[in-house]
């Protein structure tokens, strides 16, 4: 059973002996998890109200870089600090590591004490505020697919990432023998997740050797993206301990599938009801849906960097691998870049297939929310389904097939610089040029085999 937790029974767990550590946590622009450990008594007297960290934080890449050309903080201007908030709401047990808790943080500015703009939890805080001033909450879910190897983080890092052995031999999708044999991580990931407070319905064996994938239920668009980042995390610590590793990179091989992370969405009625269905429409879709939708897919080109935002993404986007390369609807059709779930039923949701494992989930419901937000606004009308094999459908709208180009129409969208501000998409566009020019520096593997005799 979930363990509930507050400040109040913190603080009774920390004078009993049973907390001692308190892992204070801000989301970066990856979608990780950084911050500081505390021990339980500091953080009960002063730190649960603010502590701080370097403005760096939602300025650098995967590897810690400091790039150039961001306008909120550089080296020029020092590497200032920002003010971590805790939202106590988010207190929750670490099951898995002794005397530990951890608490969700809000980031503001040093100096005036407001929100970071281009901090990921409020930039989803602003798009679900939109939807509340008109009597709506955004009601999400997201899919978590990733792979689990034989070897240890450490093993796989010191091997240079060569020969990377998954730990099964044979496609696993629903197969109940095979994910048997790595019930060692999956079932302490599902329980100690659960004790958490993230929701978990299940797991299951996706469409490749090695391959998991974990669903959690539906909930308000803000806590999805916290039990998103919470259970991807706990993924990879319980991994770690049990001498494996996992990776969210969405195509490690260009052998095998791809892994995605679906984002399944409504909107829920001020009394709870899905505001998504009319029992008396085609398909149930009440034609607030149709707006949303049509604003949803209308933007897909605009926003594909938050659903792909590395080079590496863009490798998972092939024909015939569940992974969409269109953007329009079908009826529960999974070679569509949106899939109606639920059809006809109170259930009745849409479903974005565009986004990989490695997004960053405050983003890639933001900017979803505002797509909708958008085709609600401008009562946009929702195209035909397209029926049959998606990947070949012709005269129908792309997805954009390299982050360069998904860069393009990033910096150039309208629609999210009126959702986000100028700022906000300045930085992110930042971000993706970064990763292209890192990449592009880079000499690989493939370049060396296939050319080093023969050119």
């Amino acid at each position: 059973m979930p363990e509930t937790m507050n400040f109040d029974t913190l603080k009774a767990a920390a004078k009993k002996g049973e907390v001692d550590t308190v892992l204070v946590c801000a989301v970066d622009m990856q979608g990780r998890l950084m911050g500081k450990r505390f021990t339980a008594v500091h953080f009960i007297d002063s730190a649960h109200d603010e502590t701080h960290c370097c403005n760096y934080l939602l300025a650098t890449d995967l590897e810690m870089a400091t790039p150039d050309g961001y306008a909120s903080t550089s080296w020029r201007q020092g590497y200032g600090d920002y003010i971590m908030k805790p939202d106590l709401s988010t207190l929750r047990p670490i099951p898995w590591l002794e005397g530990t808790v951890m608490v969700l943080c809000d980031l503001l500015d040093h100096h005036t004490h407001k929100p970071v703009p281009h901090s990921p939890r409020e930039i989803l805080k602003r798009q679900v505020a939109r939807f509340e001033a008109m009597g709506l909450t955004p009601v999400m879910a997201t899919e978590l697919e990733f792979f689990i190897f034989e070897k240890s983080f450490d093993e796989i890092r010191k091997s240079g990432f060569r020969s990377l052995e998954p730990i099964s031999g044979y496609n696993e999708d629903y197969h109940i023998f095979q994910t048997s044999k790595e019930e060692a991580i999956m079932r302490p990931i599902r329980n100690h997740l659960v004790t958490m407070g993230v929701p978990v319905e299940n797991s299951k064996g996706e469409a490749e050797a090695g391959q998991e994938e974990l669903n959690i239920r539906y909930a308000p668009a803000l806590a999805t993206a916290d039990h998103h980042t919470i259970a991807k995390h706990a993924t990879k610590e319980i991994a770690w301990q049990q001498g494996r590793a996992v990776t969210f990179l969405p195509k490690w091989d260009h052998r095998r599938v791809g892994s995605s992370a679906h984002v399944h969405q409504s909107l829920a009625a001020s009394d709870g009801s899905n505001a998504f269905f009319d029992k008396s429409a085609q398909y149930g879709m009440s034609q607030l849906m149709r707006h949303y939708m049509a604003g949803l897919i209308h933007y897909a080109r605009d926003y594909t960097w938050f659903m792909a935002p590395y080079v590496n993404s863009y490798k998972r986007f092939m024909k015939g691998t569940f992974a969409p390369t269109k953007a329009v609807w079908s009826v529960d059709n999974r070679t569509a870049g949106f899939r109606l779930c639920g059809e006809g039923s109170k259930g009745v949701r849409v479903e974005c297939r565009i986004g990989g494992s490695d997004i960053n989930p405050y983003l890639a419901l933001a900017v979803q929310l505002a797509a909708g937000m958008k085709g609600i606004e401008d009562k946009m009308e929702l195209a035909p389904p397209t029926t049959g094999d998606v990947y070949d459908a012709r005269k129908v709208p792309e997805i954009p097939n390299t982050l360069r180009e998904a860069t393009i129409t990033l910096r150039k969208s309208k629609m999210l610089r009126e959702a986000f501000g100028d700022g906000v998409i300045d930085h992110y566009t930042r971000c993706a040029e970064w990763e292209q020019e890192e990449f592009d520096k880079v000499v690989t593997d493939w370049e060396i085999a296939r050319g080093f005799e023969r050119v």
